[in-house]
């Protein structure tokens, strides 16, 4: 555990520009740019502070500063979605960490959902104890999104609508088909509930399945939203998918051309 250590004026009040003219996070470049120092200068700076304790490294030239309170550098990530926002830009936060936020869902998702058109290649990174599951998406796909103030940082969220179509579209951005279900059911009863944006949504991201999986739920939670199963009905495609595709189906409805499990075919609704 690296303790803090003494920082001389000079470097206080340096360090205290460099914080107010950032938002959370603060790269080598741009305390090269704030301290109007070469960019070898500003990572020496940057690398005695983070000796002395003053900062901590996030990723490579990626730093935050260390709390006044924090007896150590060990410290966790005041807000992950900042960092998110830092290191995977463009793109969102999505998935079940969306529907968490739009309070969709009660149940609590330890790691944060990424959405991005970046191609990392650890998916799965542990920064400062936070968890990410990055996944990749097309430019195109970057829409349906809510600019939010995470402090003094806007990061980008799917909308409600979006969200769930996004879920709809891979389970396992919701952890699997049954809490997508449920939040799929928490949706049709909220504020933010748009049933013209969910259509609207659909054909825009272009996956058949996800209407599959939509007029298929619709139609066992929400028989009254006649529109909506209708809309998902005259948008069927080709072709037989499986309702979730982590789980073992062997049922066919072939109103829905969607493979489930035997027990979903019998049941009026999905076990929570």
């Amino acid at each position: 555990m690296q303790t803090i250590s003494g920082l001389g004026r000079d470097s206080r009040n340096r360090l205290a520009k460099v914080i107010r003219d950032t938002k959370g996070t603060f790269s080598v470049g741009e305390v090269a740019k704030i301290l109007q120092l070469p960019a070898d200068m500003a990572a020496k700076v940057l690398s005695r502070w983070t000796q002395q304790g003053w900062v901590s490294r996030v990723r490579q030239g990626l730093y935050v500063p260390v709390p006044l309170e924090s007896p150590s550098t060990d410290i966790a990530l005041e807000d992950p979605w900042i960092i998110a926002d830092r290191l995977f830009s463009p793109g969102y936060i999505g998935g079940w960490s969306a529907a968490e936020y739009w309070e969709l869902t009660e149940q609590i998702f330890r790691t944060i959902m990424v959405m991005t058109t970046l191609k990392p290649r650890n998916r799965k990174p542990i920064i400062k104890g936070s968890n990410f599951l990055i996944r990749t998406v097309p430019e195109k796909a970057l829409f349906g999104m809510n600019t939010v103030w995470r402090g003094q940082v806007k990061v980008n969220v799917s909308d409600p609508t979006r969200t769930v179509l996004d879920m709809l579209n891979d389970p396992a951005l919701g952890g699997g088909l049954r809490p997508v279900a449920d939040m799929f059911r928490n949706y049709l009863t909220s504020k933010n509930k748009d049933v013209s944006l969910l259509i609207k949504y659909g054909d825009k991201l272009g996956n058949g399945a996800v209407f599959k999986r939509l007029g298929f739920l619709a139609s066992r939670f929400a028989p009254g939203e006649e529109d909506l199963i209708s809309a998902c009905r005259s948008r069927l495609t080709q072709g037989n998918v499986k309702v979730d595709p982590a789980m073992a189906a062997d049922r066919l409805i072939t109103a829905w051309r969607l493979w489930v499990p035997a027990r979903w075919a019998k049941e009026k609704t999905i076990d929570r």
